[in-house]
This record gives structure tokens, C-alpha cells and sequence, in this order.
């Protein structure tokens, strides 16, 4: 099974946090947002999403926001152009392609906190 899908849907995924707040109504909705969605590995969000490409951007941003918050990054510390956000994602969707392809069932969470950890240099 190709993963190519992931890399389509997690193209934003690195900007949605930037301007989370450290509040902890705003931690607490976001982990209560990625709980239902912590089981997936590579392999069966692809085959839940079963076309919908809708749901796996949707799976990966949430996994990827609390990655980002629970590491209290600011990716405004790491890219601030364009140039540089762009150059960001593209390793953030390699990281995460290279992920899934070496362990179809390993759990999608730790494949997107790894590749926001490689991605960041972390």
C-alpha cells in the first residue's frame, strides 16, 4: 500500500500551530480532539479514509498540532518565509512518507512525532 495520500494531507499540517496559545482550555480541546483518532497506524487511516481524503487531513493535522504544542514549538522560530515554511513541509512529508513506508502498522501518532522531531532538527 503506497502512502502517498499522507503526504498530499499533511501539507498544512506544519502551520496549524503556530499561533496555538498556552492556555489550557486550548491544550485540553486539543488533546480531546486527537483521543479518538490516536488508535490509527499508516495503513488503516489510509483504509478507514477509504477515498476520503478529507479524513486523513484531518487525522494528521490533529496528531501533528498536538505533536507541535506538546514540544511547545513555534515554527515562526524555524521558518518565516514562505521559501521556508515550503521547504519545511517537503521534509516534514518525507519524514513522515519514510515513516509509514518502513512500518505500514506502526501507530501514526509516533510517525508524525518522529517526523516533526526530524523535520525540526529536534
Amino acid at each position: 500500500m503506497r502512502f502517498d495520500n499522507l503526504r498530499v494531507f499533511t501539507c498544512a499540517a506544519l502551520l496549524v500551530a503556530p499561533g496555538l496559545g498556552q492556555a489550557d482550555d486550548a491544550a485540553e480541546q486539543m488533546v480531546q480532539d486527537a483521543l479518538p483518532v490516536m488508535y490509527h497506524t499508516c495503513a488503516s487511516v489510509v483504509e478507514e479514509a477509504d477515498g476520503d481524503e478529507t479524513y486523513i487531513h484531518a487525522v494528521v493535522e490533529k496528531m501533528t498540532a498536538l505533536s507541535i504544542y506538546n514540544r511547545q514549538i513555534n515554527i515562526e522560530e524555524h521558518a518565516t518565509s514562505d521559501e521556508d515554511k515550503a521547504a519545511l513541509r517537503e521534509t516534514f512529508l518525507s519524514a513522515l512518507a519514510e515513516g509509514c513506508a518502513e512500518d505500514k502498522d506502526a501507530l501514526l501518532g509516533g510517525v508524525v512525532d518522529n517526523a516533526v522531531k526530524t523535520t525540526l532538527g529536534l
